[in-house]
């Protein structure tokens, strides 16, 4: 559904040519406006279910016609749970997850102050996990703390002068995150390709 919807969008850009120019649509230099996405994944087969939420609200301001640099935050927190039995006896094992993120972000629009426009960003955020195990005998918590670089393009289309529909994918992605223990080494993800998972879709509020 995210695919076809982003690639529906990327169509209408090119139908349009991106030069439909609204009055008091699209962003001029001076604007400010607050983004985000709410995200809900629920998954249940048999014994095994998983759920994870987010919400990562932005703001951001332009700083010139097609430049807007901005800061966000995040906050994700998700379970699985699963369940087996062995001869007769039942075991349940449960994974916790919490991970918050603080970060900044930097994007060039081409033609903002059209109803539609297509965007770039390059983000560089903190990333903390905290992961709790329980196998039923022993709770075993994990925290990592890291960093995170990536670049995402995206696309904006203005539904009225101060709303806005929002796609990104992710496309450069380097994580590197270390457990917070002694003598613990980091581990390192880099990832580069159009990956239509990674598309995040929200909403814009400009002031």
């Amino acid at each position: 559904m995210k695919k076809v919807l982003l690639v529906g969008a990327v169509a209408l850009f090119g139908a349009v040519n991106a030069q439909v120019t609204t009055a008091g649509e699209g962003f001029v230099k001076g604007d400010t406006f607050i983004t985000g996405a709410v995200e809900y994944s629920s998954t249940k087969q048999d014994q095994y279910e998983e759920n994870a939420a987010t919400i990562a609200p932005s703001f951001g301001i332009f700083v010139s016609p097609n430049i807007a640099v901005g800061a966000r935050v995040g906050y994700t927190k998700g379970n699985v749970e699963n369940t087996f039995t062995v001869i007769g006896q039942t075991y349940t094992l449960s994974e916790e997850m919490e991970a918050v993120n603080a970060g900044v972000f930097g994007r060039y629009y081409i033609t903002p102050a059209s109803k539609f426009s297509l965007f770039g960003e390059l983000n560089a955020n903190y990333v903390g996990v905290n992961t709790t195990d329980d196998d039923g005998m022993d709770v075993n918590e994990t925290k990592y703390n890291g960093f995170n670089f990536g670049f995402a393009p995206g696309v904006n289309y203005f539904l009225t002068r101060n709303f806005a529909l929002e796609a990104t994918v992710g496309v450069l992605n380097y994580t590197s995150m270390k457990e917070d223990t002694d003598n613990a080494k980091s581990i390192d993800n880099f990832n580069i390709g159009l990956n239509f998972t990674d598309v995040s879709l929200g909403l814009v509020y400009k002031f």
